[in-house]
């Protein structure tokens, strides 16, 4: 594979703005937003890339807007490196995994939704009976499916770890107006998407969303129901009460947990066979959901 970026710095581009997994350079009224290969767990940037990850994202992102266009309102302008101004038009190690978007005024929360009982969810109802301050049926195991899916916000943090909030506490920090149009929306494109994927052969666990404000319109940002920010499990072998096989990063969060990483930098390296697994279900994930998109163009 010969599409591998780990930085964008090493193609001698200066980001402004530089994530966990996406460097950001800022353009005034819009963003070059692009996917690198890095990848986190835990919230720690793990020191080895996975080579490609970033076009899945990427190309993932752009299927799912295209999905719900019409539907919802993204920050989206155009992923055609041709179409870019200088110095990013025709860099060919951007293409496939960038996407030219308009600016928004960012609302400071993640917008997380949950259709089945998982991860920190799981962990906190075995503590409490509750998620995020939602009280949830005696007697559910891991993984079980949720009457109906729940909205449990967390605060967005650049760097560290981001923390469970309540709706409440949610408010404080966005207008209460803003909250209720953010949790509606999200339920909504979450059932949307679990819909597309169950179609799919896919199971939508769980998925986070980031939004912004543009002239007083409410839109989408960032990456979209992707395997960095998603639960995706094979519908085929869903089996409650147990860990799930999955499409996501769970595969390297799995790993770290059996060689019992503390969740503290510094992280260790992952060993080749993660690597090219992680990739692998990354890919499958876009292949059933997307079977339209060529990845291998871009690879």
């Amino acid at each position: 594979m010969s599409n591998v970026l780990m930085n964008t710095k090493d193609h001698g581009l200066t980001p402004d703005t530089t994530g966990k997994v996406r460097d950001v350079f800022d353009l005034g009224s819009q963003l070059l937003i692009v996917a690198t290969d890095r990848i986190s767990a835990y919230d720690v940037i793990l020191p080895n890339p996975i080579p490609g990850k970033g076009v899945v994202l990427n190309q993932m992102t752009l299927g799912w807007y295209d999905l719900f266009e019409g539907t919802v309102a993204t920050h989206f302008v155009t992923a055609d490196v041709g179409a870019y101004p200088a110095p990013f038009k025709d860099r060919q190690e951007l293409a496939g995994r960038s996407m030219l978007v308009k600016k928004a005024n960012r609302y400071d929360v993640e917008c997380v939704v949950r259709g089945y009982l998982v991860g920190s969810g799981w962990k906190e109802y075995q503590r409490s009976g509750a998620v995020c301050g939602i009280e949830l049926p005696g007697g559910l195991v891991e993984a079980s499916k949720l009457d109906e899916p729940i909205f449990t916000p967390a605060t967005k943090a650049d760097t560290g770890h981001d923390e469970n909030i309540s709706f409440e506490q949610m408010k404080s920090i966005v207008p209460g107006d803003i909250a209720e149009k953010l949790r509606d929306l999200s339920i909504e494109i979450y059932n949307r998407a679990h819909e597309h994927a169950r179609k799919c052969g896919i199971i939508l666990a769980d998925t986070k969303f980031e939004f912004g404000e543009i002239g007083g319109e409410i839109i989408l940002i960032d990456e979209l129901l992707s395997p960095d920010s998603s639960r995706f499990w094979p519908a085929d072998l869903y089996e409650p009460g147990r860990s799930q096989q999955s499409f996501d990063k769970q595969f390297v969060r799995d790993y770290l947990d059996s060689i019992e990483w503390d969740h503290n930098p510094p992280p260790p390296e992952l060993p080749d066979d993660v690597v090219q697994k992680t990739f692998e279900r990354y890919r499958e994930a876009c292949r059933q959901l997307f079977p339209n998109i060529n990845l291998e163009q871009y690879l």
